[in-house]
């Protein structure tokens, strides 16, 4: 018995000295990953541009709030994370940080004294910045951004979770990968669709699935799950790469339209994506949207021959999207509009089929499908219920200026009709989802949340 308690007290001993190492001792931050001239500096432009890549103002930016003065609630599973004010403020936001202060919160996820960032900030991804695109950020939020004045509310998480040092364990986990970026593609235009996509542009943070601590499956090409889908927000984001993913289906142009406006023949943005377009991948350059789009081709093993440009100009000549195969029986049913149709395909026709057609296809470039839709056949019904609800709006785009709305029907439908309605949209035109229950309908109701941006 005396040994055994012995053995347990040494096992309490070193428990005890390893909290106290993980709390006490110096953390450490990530050599340079590349020599820079100390008397380099950005040419004009180039920190906004990498500001605008690396989407730092929808984040950054409340609701209603100062551009970059912080406070936008990000919801987690383990509680609610408010994002920081970045403006150059020396009380409330960045304006003391010097440039290793600055460049250790982007790529360690540290404070300046020390403690750990919340994960909800994306150094996992912002490691591969480079040491210029790093410096010249720098520069952009302490020379051209207003500051501001404007405390951010501590998070809102319970014990043991608002204990920072305990982020000090799970990023031993998750910062596997050395800072800086060194291209793998083998090719100068995909190596810097690669640089977007891994680096500044943080795409696996949403479209990468997660472990069990929570960490990014795969953010890098070459590791089996990266972009393969995952959930953010309520919301999935949708598989980049593999069978499940839509977007391989796409013709390339249709993916850099998508990409530069937000909408393409199939699909529009909404949630959180739409605000990507808004904030960020609406102001990159045409050459930086196709190496994006071949980068995400190319990681997916399919031909990625570029476009001649982004978005195709001039008058366009859009023809009518037909019923194909999978949604023939669909169209064929409701074309007919016989008085014994379901239910949900009646309300169909009587509030979508204006928009949306008989096919389900929609019309491109403006409205979009709802066959094969990942929103409409996510195991995450909240953002369809919500945009029938709520109703949803899709910002207009230098090159898509004109903003696409629709109504919501809240007051039109009730609980019972509005899940006949999803449930109908859930298996038509070959779609195979989990019909919606109309007590899952009273509760998004309740919760008030409009997903659609």
């Amino acid at each position: 018995m005396m040994i055994f308690l012995r053995i347990l007290a040494a096992f309490v001993l070193m428990g005890i000295m390893a909290l106290v190492a993980i709390i006490w001792l110096p953390v450490s931050r990530s050599p340079l990953s590349e020599s820079v001239p100390a008397d380099w500096t950005a040419s004009p432009g180039e920190g906004e541009y990498v500001m605008r890549a690396g989407d730092c103002m929808a984040c950054h930016t409340a609701e209603n709030g100062p551009d970059f003065a912080g406070g936008r609630a990000i919801e987690s599973p383990l509680g609610t994370i408010y994002t920081a004010n970045i403006t150059p403020d020396p009380e409330t936001g960045i304006g003391s940080w010097t440039l290793p202060q600055f460049r250790a919160a982007m790529i360690d996820g540290l404070r300046p004294d020390g403690a750990h960032l919340y994960p909800a900030m994306p150094y996992e991804n912002y490691r591969m910045l480079t040491e210029r695109d790093i410096r010249a950020l720098y520069s952009y939020f302490m020379d051209e951004v207003e500051p501001v004045n404007s405390p951010v509310p501590e998070p809102e998480l319970p014990l043991p979770f608002n204990q920072r040092w305990g982020i000090r364990v799970l990023n031993w986990a998750i910062l596997s990968h050395d800072n800086g970026f060194d291209g793998t593609m083998g090719d100068p235009v995909l190596d810097r669709g690669q640089y977007l996509v891994e680096g500044p542009g943080h795409c696996a943070a949403c479209h990468s699935p997660r472990t069990v601590y929570m960490g990014q499956d795969g953010i890098a090409a070459g590791e089996p799950d990266f972009l393969t889908g995952g959930f953010i927000a309520g919301q999935e984001a949708p598989p980049l790469r593999g069978q499940g993913s839509r977007i391989r289906h796409w013709p390339i142009q249709e993916l850099t339209t998508f990409l530069a406006t937000g909408r393409n023949f199939e699909s529009t943005a909404n949630g959180e994506m739409g605000l990507v377009v808004d904030h960020s991948l609406q102001h990159l350059t045409d050459d930086d949207i196709i190496a994006i789009a071949r980068f995400l081709r190319a990681a997916d093993r399919l031909q990625h021959e570029a476009p001649e440009e982004a978005v195709a100009t001039g008058p366009l000549s859009i023809p009518y999207a037909q019923a194909n195969a999978e949604g023939a029986d669909t169209a064929r049913m409701l074309t007919g509009a016989q008085p014994d149709m379901p239910l949900g395909a009646r309300l169909y026709l009587d509030n979508c089929a204006q928009c949306h057609f008989v096919t389900g296809r929609g019309s491109p470039g403006i409205f979009p499908a709802l066959q094969g839709n990942s929103l409409v056949t996510s195991s995450e019904i909240a953002p369809l219920v919500s945009i029938i609800l709520q109703g949803a709006r899709v910002e207009g785009t230098e090159k898509r200026p004109m903003p696409l709305v629709m109504q919501g029907y809240k007051d039109r439908l009730d609980d019972a009709e509005i899940a006949e309605l999803a449930s109908f949209l859930r298996q038509a035109w070959g779609n195979a989802a989990e019909p919606v229950t109309e007590a899952e309908v009273a509760e998004i109701r309740q919760s008030g949340e409009a997903i659609g941006h």
